[in-house]
């Protein structure tokens, strides 16, 4: 009998659990995978699941694919400078087909005025390593070969074909690696529009069977991020000039030269450009990978380490476990300054109580006061909290004199009656659970070049509420990550390491006095939403960082200080007009979109979903 003849079902309720599962698609794939699985045996069922994988895929020759007329476009594109750009590469025992795949790739590219510059120190059973480029540079004189007989390592490799180019622009392609064919075109542009001299682009890697597996859409440059983890990894073209001012490759960060390059070169860069596209793809061979081309190496966390010292930064450099490429940074502090934590409260003690009694029980940081700012309570059980408050000489209640809700102007009041140098924003319905939150934060507050902290915040049943927030994401500004589960790791780490974004909540954030001033405070015309998030691009509109960390953490029982869930007519108003003062201040902040969220992602989902 065939294995899919129908048998009749005479029992109704198993009939019934049937029909339920062949009208819900997902429940009725489990089935069939689950019959597949006990008659195939999981070897087979492997062997399926990934091959039907893998032909859900982009391949490879579709990625670098480009049409007759886009070719055609862009070779007779005329450029008002006239550059010649290096493309620098250290061949060891490339396979043969790996590096036929690389050479063509950059044979095929859109602009011309180009010179491929190889250095091989390839071993001596590996011959045809030489031979092969030797046939590519006698039919084009624009690759320039020489022979390395020892084994110097690749930093010292990629510098001898530094010395042979002469281009006023150099690229590092690694062996066996693909461009696609417009990537020096992206780059000229970036060249001559934006006046870059260094410039990076979006990667993908790929299988030996050419299955574009992954897809590393980057953010700009952003300084945090980078000392988190080698991001920006390929495709790099910089001026030749860096090298003058920065240096070459360095041998003794071997493993991670191009890591260590990287954070030399874009801290004396005049302008970093980074080019959104998919133009550099890397070739995995197959080794074990998790969507991760930030090529971990031994020298990592001293090259992380050079360069927060070149910037006056003392910090202790750790890998992070479990995430291979990705790293934690603790930096000193420089001083202990008086913190000023800010907590509007209106009524709700037991909520307050819960706040203040965190603070109080696990900070370890000593020389911090509390500035209660009351707005507007009614009942007798606050201020006879407020009495017992008193017992306690770094606590204070001020008493804003203000009608209505304005937490801009609350908030500003409770500055002017504060003492501390740095300044923490603190919501009355936060409940702290790091005990070092505050050093946390401070450690990056205390920079010069950073406006504004916010920490990672939990929902009580420990998901995630906030983990920074991208503009443009629920048409203003959104919470990445809302909801994701405590553990989760997310798009390239970001749930787990510290980085630069657009704006954090204030309902915990830290930012200097002077700055704030600076700044012109919280803006009044922000009564209820979006002060937050005004503050922060006021913040890097003056040329400041806003820093989000996840290793200061704390639960937030959003909104519930205020009282609402649905909002009132009144109330609907005033949110509205806030929208509207919103995008009407920040309108070309909005237009051009987040520089820290690439705009390859969805802004319908918050979890770094490509559009496509």
């Amino acid at each position: 009998m065939a294995d899919d003849t129908y048998t009749p079902v005479v029992n109704p309720l198993l009939w019934k659990l049937i029909n339920f599962i062949r009208r819900h698609k997902g429940l009725y794939s489990l089935a069939k995978g689950m019959r597949y699985l006990k008659k195939n045996g999981i070897k087979q069922f492997a062997r399926v699941v990934k091959a039907r994988f893998l032909s859900r895929q982009p391949l490879l020759e579709k990625e670098i694919q480009i049409n007759k007329n886009e070719r055609l476009a862009e070779e007779k594109a005329v450029f008002p400078k006239q550059v010649k750009i290096s493309i620098i590469t250290s061949l060891h025992n490339t396979p043969e087909q790996d590096l036929k795949e690389m050479a063509e790739s950059v044979l095929a590219q859109t602009y011309k005025n180009w010179e491929f510059c190889l250095a091989d120190e390839s071993e001596g059973e590996h011959g045809y390593v030489g031979q092969i480029i030797k046939n590519y540079a006698e039919k084009d004189n624009r690759i320039q070969y020489c022979k390395i007989d020892r084994n110097p390592g690749t930093s010292a490799a990629l510098n001898k074909a530094i010395e042979i180019c002469s281009g006023e622009y150099i690229g590092v392609l690694d062996q066996g690696d693909v461009l696609h064919p417009s990537v020096l075109y992206e780059v000229m542009q970036a060249i001559c529009r934006e006046g870059a001299d260094f410039i990076y682009s979006d990667e993908g890697s790929f299988s030996d069977d050419h299955v574009v597996f992954f897809k590393h859409h980057k953010p700009d440059y952003a300084f945090d991020t980078l000392c988190s983890c080698n991001y920006i990894s390929h495709f790099t073209v910089f001026s030749g000039t860096l090298i003058n001012r920065a240096g070459a490759f360095r041998s003794e960060f071997n493993g991670s030269h191009d890591y260590d390059l990287i954070l030399r070169y874009t801290d004396v860069a005049s302008k970093v450009y980074h080019i959104s596209k998919l133009l550099y793809f890397y070739r995995s061979h197959g080794e074990p990978h998790s969507g991760n081309s930030l090529h971990p190496g031994s020298g990592a966390e001293n090259a992380i380490k050079d360069h927060l010292e070149r910037k006056g930064i003392n910090a202790k450099v750790e890998k992070k476990f479990g995430l291979p490429g990705f790293y934690r940074v603790t930096c000193a502090l420089t001083d202990t300054p008086r913190v000023s934590i800010v907590i509007p409260n209106k009524d709700n003690i037991p909520m307050l109580r819960k706040c203040l009694s965190s603070i109080i029980e696990k900070t370890t940081y000593h020389n911090y006061e509390i500035i209660i700012v009351e707005n507007n309570s009614t009942k007798d059980a606050t201020f006879s909290y407020y009495e017992e408050l008193k017992q306690y000489p770094d606590i204070r209640v001020v008493y804003w004199e203000g009608k209505g809700y304005n937490y801009s102007k609350i908030c500003n009041f409770g500055v002017q009656n504060a003492n501390g140098q740095q300044l923490v924003f603190l919501n009355n319905d936060i409940e702290i659970i790091t005990p070092a939150w505050i050093e946390e934060m401070l450690m990056y507050s205390q920079r010069t070049d950073v406006g504004a902290v916010g920490i990672k915040l939990y929902f009580l049943n420990n998901s995630v509420q906030h983990a920074g927030m991208v503009l443009g994401l629920e048409g203003i500004a959104g919470h990445v990550y809302l909801g994701a589960s405590y553990d989760d790791t997310g798009y390239m780490a970001r749930l787990q390491i510290v980085q630069n974004m657009s704006a954090v909540t204030a309902a915990c954030m830290m930012i200097k006095r002077p700055i704030f001033e600076e700044i012109g405070q919280f803006d009044p015309e922000f009564p209820d939403s979006f002060n937050d998030i005004d503050l922060c691009l006021k913040a890097r509109k003056a040329g400041y960082l806003v820093v989000w960390t996840p290793y200061a953490e704390a639960y937030h029982l959003e909104s519930r200080s205020r009282g609402y869930t649905v909002l009132s007519g009144k109330k609907r108003k005033t949110n509205q007009e806030e929208i509207d003062h919103f995008k009407a201040k920040w309108y070309n902040e909005l237009t051009s979109g987040d520089s820290y969220y690439n705009r390859n992602f969805s802004l319908e989902k918050a979890n770094y979903s490509l559009k496509y």
